[in-house]
């Protein structure tokens, strides 16, 4: 399906990271820790501010804009699979109480208990869980919308680059985004917009104002 093109993007990108990658660890036997590098476009701030930036803008769509409108509405899709995918992966840090790249060279070391929480990457997931909608609402009017699948392959590099995550984390982390992504923008009523009264304070304020 098409919006897996976020995935495919962030697979692709993580493959030239090392061309021993398949002689590595973890569940795909992909996991191997890189050369740390916090410079340039790699550098962290700019990967929270990506995040940050991403999820202020789905949030001030899905208040803001017209919900009856086909933008206003692919927004609100993204706000639900923005939440949903939060809530998913934060479970699933928990439960795999993975150590991350920066605290082991071991990608094996699952369920360590205490502040582990590498797997999955909660950021890459989330900036998938948000432009999946746009690219599935519009890939075949405006095919250039395909280019958002940009931000989840760049923060997914940029995460390894780091030691932030493993490969395997940033990989699985993309997927749960589509994942959701993909089941926001299938229903038809959103979610947590759609919780809120027509006449609210924030749904069609828009109009109202």
């Amino acid at each position: 399906m098409a919006p897996r093109s976020a995935l495919l993007a962030a697979a692709l990108a993580l493959s030239a990271l090392s061309p021993q990658a398949l002689a590595a660890g973890g569940p795909f036997g992909i996991d191997h820790r890189v050369n740390y590098d916090n410079s340039g476009i790699w550098k962290r701030s700019y990967q929270k501010d990506l995040a940050a930036g991403a999820a202020l803008t789905v949030v001030g769509g899905a208040l803001f804009g017209n919900s009856d409108s086909r933008l206003g509405h692919t927004f609100d899709q993204a706000l639900d699979s923005m939440v949903l995918t939060a809530a998913t992966t934060s479970v699933m840090k928990v439960a795999f109480s993975r150590e991350r790249p920066s605290e082991t060279n071991d990608p094996n070391r699952f369920f360590q208990g205490g502040s582990h929480r590498s797997f999955p990457s909660g950021e890459v997931a989330e900036i998938s869980a948000i432009v999946t909608p746009f690219i599935a609402e519009y890939r075949q009017d405006h095919p250039a919308v395909y280019a958002l699948a940009l931000l989840p392959a760049y923060d997914a590099v940029a995460r390894v680059k780091v030691q932030g995550h493993w490969q395997s984390d940033v990989l699985v982390g993309a997927a749960v985004g589509v994942a959701w992504g993909l089941y926001a923008h299938h229903r038809r009523t959103p979610l947590i917009m759609g919780l809120l009264p027509g006449n609210g304070l924030m749904v069609g304020y828009s109009r109202r104002f």
